[in-house]
C-alpha cells in the first residue's frame, strides 16, 4: 500500500465527528486506496464498547449520569487513540453513531405532543430557551470568547444538552471551536444536568409548586432528556407527564435551532475563502431524517415496544459517540482551558432556571 494513499488520520484527530461533510472527503480518499478489511474497525469499536458498557454499569449501580460517566471514562482511556489501529473504529462510531442517535430521537416526538402543550406554556418555553441563548452569548462576549462558543453553550442548554451540542458542532465546525473546548462543554453540560436532577425536585417542593408548575420547571430547564423526565417523575407522576411533554417539545425544536445556527454563524463569523465552505450544509441530512421520523411518528402510531427500543438504541449510540469523542481529546489542551470556558454554559443554566422559575411562579 502506498503511504500517500491512506487517509491522514492525524489531520482528522482534531475533528470530533468528521464535521458531517468531512466523511465524504474521507470516503473519496478511501476509494483511491486499496480495499481494506472490515476488521480494521474492530479495535476502536471494541474499546469504545467496553468503555460504554462500564459507563452504563456505573450509571445503573451508582446513579452516575451515563453521559458524564462515558465522558470521564473516555478521557481516562484517551491514550488508546494514540494507536493508529483504533482510528477507523473511533472515527466511525463517533460520526455515524452521533447521526443515528439523533435521528432516533425523532421517535420520541410527535406534532400532537407539541400542540397539546398549549400556547401559554409554549410561550414560556420559548422564553426560557431565549434566555439561555442570550445569557450564553453575553457570557462568551464578556469572557473574551467567540460568538460560536456562546452559540454552542446556549443552544445545547436550550435544547437537550449533549445531543444538541453534537448537532450544533456539526454546523459550527472545528474551524471555529477546537476539540478540547468542545469536549469541556460536554463535560459541563453533563455535570449541570446531574446537579439539576438532584436539586430541582426538592426546590419545587420547597416552593410549593403544583404538579403542572414542577413539570414545566424541570422540563424547561434541565438539559438532558432522561434527567429532565426523571426529575419530573421524582416529584409525581403528573409532574413527570408534564415534564415529558415540555422536554420533548424542546427536542422537536432541535432542527429549527440547527438551521438558524448555521445561517447566523455563517454571517457572524465567516470563514476564510475556501475554508469549511463545502463542509457545512444549512440543514444537515441527519436533521432532515430526524424531522422525517417525527413526521412518521405523528402520522402513524408506532408500537410502544418499538419506541422504547428506539430510545434505548439512541441513548446507546450517543453514549458511544461521546465516549469516542473523549478518547480523541488531548487532555493537555483540555487542562489548559481556564474558567472562561465554563462561563457560557454556566450562564445559560442559571438564566434558564431563573426564567423557568419566573414563568412557573406566574402560572399560579
Amino acid at each position: 500500500m502506498k503511504r500517500d494513499a491512506r487517509p491522514d488520520y492525524e489531520a482528522f484527530a482534531g475533528d470530533l465527528f468528521g464535521e458531517i461533510m468531512l466523511a465524504d472527503t474521507a470516503a473519496a480518499a478511501a476509494t483511491k486506496a486499496e480495499k481494506k478489511p472490515l476488521s480494521r474497525f474492530v479495535p476502536g469499536l471494541a474499546i469504545c464498547a467496553i468503555a460504554g458498557a462500564a459507563a452504563a454499569w456505573l450509571s445503573q449501580n451508582y446513579g452516575v449520569p451515563i453521559i458524564l460517566a462515558g465522558l470521564l471514562l473516555g478521557l481516562a482511556l484517551n491514550f488508546a487513540a494514540t494507536d493508529p489501529r483504533t482510528h477507523d473504529g473511533l472515527d466511525w462510531v463517533s460520526r455515524h453513531g452521533l447521526r443515528a442517535g439523533i435521528v432516533l430521537l425523532g421517535v420520541q416526538v410527535t406534532a400532537m405532543q407539541v400542540m397539546a402543550m398549549g400556547l401559554v406554556p409554549f410561550f414560556g418555553l420559548a422564553l426560557v430557551m431565549g434566555a439561555a441563548l442570550i445569557a450564553a452569548l453575553a457570557a462568551a462576549r464578556l469572557s473574551g470568547q467567540s460568538q460560536s462558543v456562546g452559540l454552542l453553550g446556549g443552544g445545547a442548554t436550550a435544547i437537550c444538552g449533549a445531543s444538541a451540542a453534537l448537532a450544533l458542532y456539526g454546523v459550527i465546525g472545528r474551524e471555529r471551536i477546537d476539540q478540547a473546548l468542545f469536549t469541556l462543554t460536554l463535560v459541563i453540560l453533563a455535570a449541570a444536568s446531574a446537579i439539576a436532577l438532584v436539586t430541582y425536585p426538592p426546590l419545587t417542593r420547597m416552593l410549593g409548586f403544583s404538579d403542572a408548575q414542577a413539570g414545566f420547571l424541570v422540563g424547561a430547564s434541565i438539559h438532558d432528556v432522561a434527567q429532565a423526565i426523571g426529575a419530573g417523575f421524582a416529584v409525581s407522576d403528573a409532574a413527570g407527564a408534564q415534564a415529558t411533554v415540555v422536554k420533548l417539545t424542546r427536542v422537536a425544536l432541535l432542527a429549527p435551532l440547527v438551521t438558524l445556527a448555521a445561517l447566523w454563524i455563517a454571517r457572524a463569523e465567516p470563514l476564510p475563502e475556501g475554508v469549511g465552505r463545502t463542509r457545512v450544509p444549512i440543514l444537515p441530512g441527519f436533521i432532515l431524517a430526524f424531522l422525517a421520523l417525527v413526521g412518521v411518528n405523528s402520522l402513524v402510531t408506532l408500537p410502544a415496544n418499538l419506541a422504547g427500543h428506539a430510545l434505548t438504541l439512541s441513548k446507546t449510540l450517543l453514549l458511544l459517540a461521546v465516549t469516542a469523542t473523549a478518547m480523541r481529546t488531548r487532555t493537555d489542551l483540555l487542562l489548559g482551558l481556564g474558567w472562561r470556558s465554563v462561563m457560557p454554559v454556566l450562564a445559560a443554566t442559571i438564566a434558564s432556571l431563573a426564567a423557568a422559575l419566573g414563568f412557573a411562579w406566574w402560572m399560579i
